[in-house]
């Protein structure tokens, strides 16, 4: 198992360590329950350095990611950042990713940990645009640090102004005196803040710093518990979960990254989808009972026939309900349909719902 730069900091903090994706990861520290409303209502601060960094530059970089991701590169300036998504050639999804452009001719890559060799080697086969390519992964490190008073700190440790720096914008600059820092107005957890990327030698620096500037507004250290519970409650998809090889991104709610204004793999397959529809739907569901919905969890309709299977599930800390996402066959995809989750062998109620959930 790899480790990340802070695992030593993560063991003397407490931390429950996990593998994960390949990584020592921690899990939580104090409690997810707590973590989770650290970061809606004052700070938290994750160590997401697990996740895969790619350097794609030269005159080809921009015609290569074209090429390979369903969002339009050409809607990026210097210092602004896409969501987007891999999308293979059967019509399913390699991985979602993050695109920043840098400059120009020269592109940042942020994948999931768990599909870096996976997504390196699909974007590497489609290389005929004479890119150069170089995975980081192993030489950065990551740090989310995530919350209303996300900003506010991290200001103390920054001369960047950060109020100036848009929704999915970034820029380069020097945080606690480290210099080179990619400073990205990004997040897992729909709470607001910013992602640092840099250097693994700076990150217990990095690390003590950050905890140490926001102690006046209780920023405290989370886990990949916390992170999941938060992104949920948002309804951010989650790979190997929500998306994978055999869901389309037309499926999942993810149309509007694809984009057909230019061409890319598996093109016409969601065009087709999007113009006939789809005959399942990723979508958000409230129970309206008591329980806690899993991941593979059978959908059924009130017949008990099998319409579809959870994907995400929990019992939300802010609403205090157990709610999730799951693909629902056609036609019970449509807002407000009732469907019923099968919790333990027995068929709990459900609505769906139109995400966020929060």
């Amino acid at each position: 198992m790899k480790k990340t730069a802070l695992y030593d900091t993560h063991v003397s903090l407490g931390a429950k360590i996990v593998p994960f994706a390949g990584f020592e990861m921690p899990v939580q520290y104090s409690g997810v329950t707590e973590e989770h409303f650290a970061v809606r209502e004052k700070a938290g601060l994750f160590d997401v350095s697990h996740m895969g960094q790619f350097f794609i530059e030269g005159p080809g970089s921009k015609d290569l990611l074209q090429w390979v991701t369903t969002n339009n590169v050409d809607a990026l300036e210097n210092g602004k950042a896409q969501y987007s998504c891999l999308p293979n050639e059967d019509g399913g999804v390699v991985d979602d990713l993050i695109v920043y452009k840098m400059e120009d001719d020269k592109y940042f890559v942020v994948v999931n940990a768990s599909n870096i060799d996976k997504d390196w080697n699909h974007i590497s086969k489609y290389n005929t645009f004479g890119a150069t390519m170089t995975n980081a992964s192993d030489e950065m490190s990551l740090l989310a640090i995530q919350g209303p008073k996300a900003t506010e700190i991290l200001q103390k440790l920054t001369e960047v102004n950060l109020s100036e720096i848009p929704y999915y914008h970034f820029t380069v600059g020097s945080v606690a005196g480290v210099n080179d820092i990619i400073i990205s107005n990004t997040g897992y957890t729909g709470s607001g803040g910013f992602e640092i990327y840099f250097k693994n030698e700076s990150a217990k620096q990095l690390w003590d710093e950050i905890i140490k500037a926001g102690e006046a507004e209780g920023i405290i250290p989370c886990g990949l518990a916390s992170r999941d519970t938060l992104r949920l409650e948002k309804g951010f998809c989650l790979y190997g979960n929500d998306i994978d090889d055999t869901t389309s991104p037309i499926e999942a709610g993810l149309g509007w990254i694809t984009k057909f204004d230019k061409d890319f793999v598996s093109k016409d397959i969601f065009a087709k989808q999007k113009e006939e529809g789809v005959t399942r739907k990723l979508v958000g569901f409230e129970l309206q009972d008591k329980g806690v919905p899993r991941h593979d969890y059978p959908v059924v309709d009130a017949e008990g026939n099998v319409i579809g299977k959870v994907t995400s599930g929990t019992q939300s800390p802010m609403k205090k309900i157990g709610l999730g996402l799951a693909y629902v066959d056609k036609p019970h995809f449509k807002l407000g349909s009732e469907i019923f989750i099968q919790v333990r062998n027995k068929n709990i109620p459900a609505k769906v719902v139109k995400a966020p959930f929060v």
